[in-house]
């Protein structure tokens, strides 16, 4: 197979010229989502609680936070479900590096714990190909995961495709290597640097379909005995 070229991978990546950076940052919202205010949006599900994380078909529901090729750093928050724009030294946090590899966002009714090393948070997932409009909950199929630490707490990130779209046939990641050679790379040097100089941000490679699916299960596990009901 011919090696896809890098500016091409690069696009098909991220998407080409998203549109989803402005100066508004409550534009390009995902139907069904409302603003609370500047920093806090509200789906019309709880981004949380309200989508089952497994789809029959074999897919998972990825909540989109961040769309591909943007900076707006927003967030999930436990225990409310709302999206929250992060802040950082009392301001609207806007990572100051490339945008984003990937669209970022989280599994629903799942959370990676202090007991399984992680920051108490969701499961983060990154879903390749052209950008989603934040909030926007996407049918994806996992592929893999990106073993990852943040000031030594746990932080992986599952790495999923959407079928029908530029990776779709992609199932697992041996088959992302070497159908779109460099994709692996630009994800690890993008986490390893977008918080700048000195940050205590590891990766340790990739990980197949198999221990993604487990970190899920555990994920779902932990989230069911710290919110019961939900």
């Amino acid at each position: 197979m011919k090696k896809t070229p890098f500016l091409v991978l690069v696009m098909l990546l991220i998407g080409v010229s998203t549109g989803l950076s402005h100066a508004n940052p409550l534009e390009g919202l995902a139907a069904g989502v409302k603003a609370l205010d500047p920093y806090t949006l509200e789906g019309e599900k709880n981004f949380l609680s309200g989508h089952e994380p497994r789809n029959p078909d074999g897919t998972v529901t990825a909540v989109i936070e961040i769309p591909a090729g943007t900076n707006d750093k927003w967030e999930v928050r436990i225990p409310d479900g709302n999206m929250v724009w992060d802040t950082l030294d009392g301001k609207p946090r806007v990572v100051k590096y490339l945008g984003y590899p990937a669209n970022y966002g989280i599994l629903p009714k799942t959370v990676l714990s202090k007991k399984m090393g992680g920051d108490g948070d969701p499961l983060d997932i990154l879903v390749l190909g052209p950008a989603f409009k934040r909030g926007q909950a996407v049918k994806a199929r996992i592929i893999g995961l990106m073993r990852m630490t943040d000031k030594g707490e746990r932080d992986d990130k599952l790495i999923a495709v959407v079928p029908g779209g530029p990776f779709g046939e992609v199932k697992n990641i041996a088959e992302l290597e070497r159908q779109f050679q460099g994709v692996t790379l630009i994800m690890e040097t993008w986490f390893r640097n977008y918080k700048g100089p000195g940050k205590k941000i590891t990766t340790s490679g990739f990980a197949e379909v198999d221990e993604a699916q487990k970190l899920i299960d555990e994920g779902i596990a932990e989230f069911k005995a710290q919110i019961p009901g939900k």
